[in-house]
């Protein structure tokens, strides 16, 4: 059952949004011309999907003439699609002035009176089915439609005593919190990967002299070879004796450029699959998309999808040696220096590509086999480090859907919940 159709449990009753809130209104007679610098907060400075903060820029007031007036500890929620949809919101609760002005296409929010948790709003607009009902409502011409203040101010909430808005919106903080850590910490092992390549393909492992090459230093001992020299032929499905076949086809969409893994796949009968679905991936392949190349979308083929298909728009890499030779080869595409070259050779003005042939023909630095495996090693661990940061994030982002159905709804109370496995709070957050 959805949210809004939940009878609400433990003595709860629905109320609405403006009877708790109201749309903040520009003092009569304030005279923003009259101000050296106003805060100022632009669509793209709002967070979207759980932050609080926005960033502010600073106008002069006279060059104000048009945006949307808000004061110290509103929420500022977007209104015009997709932003509303996006979950485009904000909590300006450390405005560095008294007040600020906004893009026109916000709405400011503030509580009617103390004991109404910002908080708890700020989290409920950010519910699936919520947002869904809001948009439903949305007026205007296509792309162009917009949240009406009322429809805001009319959306059922849920009517909870002050203490229980608070603990309610502890928890879900708590949690939104820990997602944020769990996606600074991917962040910063992604960091930490990129300064690895950067060593471990210049320098190596062993603290040799480096050489000068056509791709920059490199251990004295390396080679630097065409990356063709290393590739196995690959071959294309066969449309006579396969075309009944039910496969699974990789789009490049299907590759993450997060987590350079083949995150989904659509199943087809062969001869009913796009005129693109015809290059055959086996287990261990690296797939690397030709269209763009620069924004890096590459993979590596598991089992799972051993004899599948994948889009003609990716450069298929098969090694005699999968799992050494193949991972290596994985961890040398990634480089910021391939990526470079490829972008100096693509051609096409909306859509830049290149071509299978020249992706193979690109020099990359080539060890030898056991300082291949080393380096494999240290790569593998910390993709397995931000991989796990992800999972968690995920997990997190679900409990936190979770909760915010089941707490508003009385399903279940803070005090039956046990989050001794989340990171302790290091500051407490009062309701505002």
């Amino acid at each position: 059952m959805g949210l809004l159709d939940t009878a609400l449990a433990d003595g709860r009753c629905w109320s609405r949004v403006g009877d708790c809130f109201e749309v903040t209104r520009k003092p009569p007679g304030l005279r923003v011309a009259d101000y050296k610098a106003v805060p100022f907060v632009p669509m793209e400075a709002i967070p979207q999907g759980g932050q609080y903060e926005p960033r502010y820029d600073q106008k002069p007031g006279a060059d104000i003439t048009s945006g949307t007036y808000f004061e110290r500890g509103d929420l500022l929620i977007a209104k015009i699609t997709p932003s509303f949809e996006n979950g485009k919101q904000a909590w300006v609760k450390r405005l560095p002035a008294p007040f600020g002005y906004a893009t026109t296409e916000v709405i400011p929010l503030r509580p009617t009176a103390a004991g109404y948790d910002r908080r708890l709003l700020f989290f409920y607009l950010l519910h699936p089915e919520i947002r869904s009902y809001v948009s439903e409502r949305m007026e205007g011409s296509t792309g162009r439609q917009r949240v009406p203040e009322q429809v805001l101010l009319d959306l059922p909430y849920p009517k909870l005593p002050p203490d229980d808005q608070q603990a309610i919106a502890d928890t879900l903080e708590r949690v939104t919190l820990q997602v944020d850590l769990e996606e600074h910490s991917a962040r910063t092992a992604a960091e930490l990967k990129r300064a690895a390549m950067r060593e471990l393909f210049t320098r190596g492992l062993r603290g040799e002299p480096q050489k000068e090459t056509e791709i920059g230093p490199v251990p004295e001992s390396w080679g630097v070879v065409e990356l063709s020299s290393l590739c196995l032929a690959t071959d294309q499905v066969d449309l006579t004796s396969e075309a009944d076949r039910i496969i699974h086809y990789i789009d490049v969409s299907s590759v993450s450029r997060d987590s350079l893994q083949v995150e989904t796949t659509t199943e087809y009968r062969l001869k009913d699959a796009p005129s693109r679905a015809r290059k055959r991936v086996r287990n261990g392949d690296v797939i690397f998309a030709t269209i763009r190349p620069t924004l890096l979308r590459a993979a590596r083929i598991d089992e799972a999808l051993d004899n599948q298909v994948c889009s003609t728009a990716f450069c298929v890499l098969r090694t005699a040696d999968p799992e050494l030779l193949g991972k290596y080869v994985f961890y040398a595409v990634q480089r910021p220096e391939f990526l470079e070259l490829l972008e100096r050779i693509e051609t096409g003005a909306s859509y830049p590509a290149v071509t299978d042939r020249q992706v193979k023909a690109q020099p990359i630095p080539l060890p030898t086999p056991d300082e291949q495996r080393e380096i494999v090693a240290v790569l593998d661990a910390i993709d397995r480090k931000i991989e796990l940061h992800r999972k968690k994030r995920a997990v997190l982002e679900e409990l936190f859907k979770a909760l915010l159905h089941k707490l508003m709804t009385g399903e279940i109370r803070v005090a039956d919940l046990d989050l001794s496995a989340l990171e302790p709070l290091h500051t407490p957050h009062v309701a505002a």
